[in-house]
């Protein structure tokens, strides 16, 4: 056939040999695969039977088409509403600022690191200072031999961000950096600091501090920014995507307040600010997040009576600490390479790594080594930043990031009519949605509906502890959690029973009938178990009423879980469970969901019901209860 490519005629239809296919036909091949499994759908419920419902009431559909996209205005990238970017070229052509945290307090030790990092990759630094960061007066020490003129300086300075500031300006003037040169942020973030460590006194005085600090750089360091709003206590308590952006909207909304009142023009305050959001290994979920606060902060900048420009929002990308796991680090490094890739695709101005190792002590050089040729490889190898916003147009990622900016304004406006940002956080109402936020996603995790790869899913039973955790900040701000928390204790307590007795906690599978009866269900149930550090005992391969006790005995524990099919319950179930609890088995559990041998299996002695779907954490820390694990 002949398709004309003529720009006169339209638009040049793709595929046009093929007939089209429109929704209801696909729903119906759908259909047809769901009835196979059992179900009886049709039409709309068999498209909903598909859909994925994410936190704040979000809904993905397994299928977007062009009605679907969202009406509102994208714009291009580089203008209002900046969904596609805060720049007209995006991170082209040199990528985005490979930008190394570095938290260590010796100053000689932070130097070499640094110096390190600039030689191999990175492009910026940021550089915790202070109270658990390298001390204010060694901050020339720390940044010894960096040029201040081409390598921007992030400060993570927590309360001394006053003292921190005149240093690193001191240190420019003195080392000859023309004023106009000094780039990068002097992290001037009291609400976020407020948020973090509940300390509410100084409140005041700081605001006042950030704003003359911002006053100082719009008069003579037109390069540098003095605030941040860190949205990263937020992610880290548990916050979902929209209450991480809404957080970061009331707080920046707060700062501008602060800022004209203390005499910057409204388009100069819009310049203090920088924003730091948490990029996870949901890479969509990401892209949309960054591109949703964009628009959002222009929307703001609207509403102010601001200059169509000032409403670019500046973006600092995280890899999120609440991710990272202890257990089989390895996987961490996966882990952020999508959550770096999701941060470049959204449009982020500047992309923090963390280390893989950063949850167990780290980072080393190795791990910073690592985390610095993630961006690397993702730039100049995947070319990742030659395109700007390449996620844009994409039916499905168009409708996320709508959905994510109308979420996440219902809890902006919600902040604000509560008495704003700082409102908010003294009178608990964040942390308590917070709080009630992470308890909906530890219950997935305790599920396994979320699950974790190393952890709650395919767990290296013969893997060493790793080392002690660093300590966590005390305070009365917000907490910081991690998805692996609750599976972290449970192995704790196994790895702990190992090295006071020489072996880990055991549960023995009595696998019922032949290989091809028990060896699926067997699997889940050892997986399980390694969840915990428990270790599966699984001799001899299949044993029956007759040879249970003995096989029972050998393997040494109280806990025993049957492992069959439905045919293999029904035929020898009964009496293998009976045997168990004959042999001395203090706890008789059955893989698979009670079904219609339930009653008959209980009653001869199988105490619970272990399937996918089941709270592991509460399985798993009875087990350990009952096999007198402390």
């Amino acid at each position: 056939m002949t398709v004309s490519t003529d720009p006169a005629a339209g638009e040049l239809p793709l595929a046009a040999e093929f007939p089209a296919a429109d929704r209801e036909q696909w729903r119906r091949l759908v259909a047809g695969v769901l009835r196979k499994g059992g179900a009886e759908l049709s039409g709309e419920a068999a498209e909903e039977a598909l859909a994925t419902r994410l936190q704040d009431g979000i809904v993905t559909r397994p299928l977007y088409t062009a009605q679907d996209a969202p009406a509102a205005d994208r714009g291009y990238p580089g203008f209002a509403p900046f969904v596609r970017g805060g720049r007209p070229e995006g991170t082209a052509p040199a990528g985005w600022d490979v930008r190394q945290r570095h938290t260590g307090t010796d100053a000689r030790e932070v130097n070499a690191a640094a110096l390190t990092d600039l030689e191999n990759g990175a492009t910026s630094l940021w550089l915790a200072t202070g109270e658990g960061g390298v001390p204010v007066a060694a901050l020339g020490t720390a940044l010894d031999g960096v040029l201040l003129d081409l390598a921007p300086v992030v400060l993570d300075p927590g309360a001394s961000f006053e003292s921190a500031a005149r240093e690193l300006l001191r240190l420019a003037e003195e080392r000859g950096v023309p004023a106009a040169a000094v780039r990068g942020n002097l992290g001037a973030d009291p609400l976020g600091l407020l948020a973090r460590t509940g300390e509410d006194a100084e409140l005041t005085p700081r605001l006042w501090a950030a704003a003359g600090l911002a006053a100082r750089c719009h008069r003579d360091h037109p390069a540098l920014r003095a605030l941040v709003v860190d949205a990263l206590p937020y992610h880290s308590a548990g916050g979902s995507t929209a209450q991480e952006l809404g957080c970061a909207l009331a707080t920046g909304l707060a700062y501008l307040r602060e800022l004209t009142r203390a005499g910057l023009p409204l388009d100069a305050a819009f310049g203090q600010l920088e924003f730091r959001y948490a990029a996870t290994a949901d890479q969509f979920l990401t892209i949309a997040k960054l591109r949703a606060a964009r628009r959002l902060w222009s929307r703001v900048a609207e509403a102010c009576g601001a200059a169509a420009g000032a409403g670019a929002q500046l973006q600092h990308a995280v890899t999120s600490p609440v991710m990272m796991t202890r257990r089989d680090p390895w996987v961490n490094m996966l882990r952020t390479t999508v959550a770096c890739l999701a941060a470049g695709t959204g449009g982020a101005d500047a992309v923090t790594v963390l280390p893989y190792d950063q949850a167990i002590g780290g980072p080393h050089a190795f791990s910073r080594r690592i985390a610095r040729n993630t961006s690397t490889v993702l730039i100049e190898e995947s070319h990742l930043a030659r395109v700007v916003d390449p996620a844009g147009g994409s039916w499905y990622v168009e409708r996320l990031t709508d959905e994510v900016a109308r979420a996440a304004w219902a809890w902006f406006q919600e902040i604000e009519r509560a008495g704003g940002q700082a409102a908010a956080l003294r009178s608990g109402l964040v942390a308590e949605r917070l709080a009630a936020t992470w308890r909906e996603r530890a219950e997935e995790l305790a599920t396994r509906r979320e699950p974790i790869t190393g952890v709650s899913e395919f767990a290296d039973p013969n893997e060493p502890p790793p080392p002690a955790a660093p300590p966590r900040a005390a305070g009365g701000g917000l907490p910081e959690v991690r998805r692996d928390e609750a599976f972290e204790a449970l192995r704790t307590r196994s790895d702990a029973h190992a090295a006071a007795t020489g072996e880990p906690p055991r549960v023995f599978l009595a696998a019922l009938g032949p290989a091809a009866a028990h060896t699926a269900r067997a699997a889940f149930a050892a997986n399980l178990f390694q969840a915990a550090g428990i270790r599966a005992v699984h001799e001899p391969a299949s044993v029956d009423a007759d040879t249970v006790a003995a096989a029972f005995a050998a393997a040494d524990t109280t806990v025993a879980c049957l492992c069959s099919d439905e045919a293999g319950y029904a035929a020898q179930g009964a009496a293998v469970a009976a045997a168990l609890k004959a042999a001395g088995a203090g706890r008789v559990l059955l893989a698979g969901r009670p079904g219609k041998q339930g009653e008959a299996l209980a009653a001869a002695g199988v105490d619970e019901f272990v399937f996918q779907g089941g709270d592991a954490v509460a399985l798993l820390t009875s087990v350990l209860d009952s096999l007198g694990v402390a």
